[in-house]
């Protein structure tokens, strides 16, 4: 306990009025991370079935362009620049994640071959743009999530252990100060009632006891 006293029990009244706001801003920013974290886990379920399914058919016509063209067409199709991801980053309570990449990729190259091997390096291009958008959905998540767990935490230990904790403090002070106070009342009337039989009490006569 801090202290005893009026002064005390002002000073814990205030900081359980701001331990009881500040577990309901907790609460309120749980909820809302929840409904991000929902959103964010259903985007994350159709890019990744986006993204294998496209590096599924990408691999496919990797193996018939390299069977109808060769390494070394393959590597003569191949861009000679990376590919530059550009991040755009949103926030739901505070907590910055990445939302919506642009993949810029490079010229493709104009290699000739067959087919199956310009088909091949458009769906790799399709599978890039579609891995990026699932990694992005995927850091997203991983950050709303932890950041939800340690809100948890945070509402749990106020409303669990801070808020009890200054309940308990207030309530001792509380029952100290009305303990004081009815001692306090018992010793006036206490006074009160002494004073009253000294009233009624004879004085002795001074002049009588000269006389004898």
């Amino acid at each position: 306990m801090s202290g005893t006293g009026r002064a005390a029990k002002v000073r814990i009244e205030r900081r359980l009025v701001t331990a009881r706001h500040g577990a309901r801003l907790l609460d309120r920013k749980q909820h809302i991370l929840a409904d991000e974290l929902e959103r964010f886990q259903l985007r994350e379920e159709l890019t990744r079935s986006e993204w294998e399914a496209l590096a599924r058919e990408a691999a496919l016509w990797l193996r018939r362009a390299a069977a109808l063209d060769g390494t070394g067409q393959i590597e003569a199709a191949a861009p000679s620049e990376a590919a530059e991801v550009q991040m755009r980053w949103a926030s739901a309570m505070g907590v910055p994640y990445p939302e919506d990449p642009e993949c810029q990729l490079p010229a493709a190259p104009n290699a000739g071959g067959s087919s199956a091997l310009s088909y091949a390096a458009v769906v790799h291009r399709k599978a890039l743009e579609a891995g990026v958008r699932f990694a992005a959905v995927q850091r997203a998540e991983m950050l709303l999530t932890a950041e939800l767990a340690a809100t948890r935490i945070r509402q749990r230990a106020v409303e669990n252990r801070w808020i009890p904790k200054l309940e308990n403090e207030l309530l001792a002070i509380r029952r100290q100060l009305e303990a004081q106070e009815l001692e306090e009342s018992l010793r006036l009337r206490w006074a009160a009632d002494r004073s009253v039989a000294n009233r009624g009490r004879p004085v002795p006569d001074s002049d009588a006891g000269r006389d004898s």
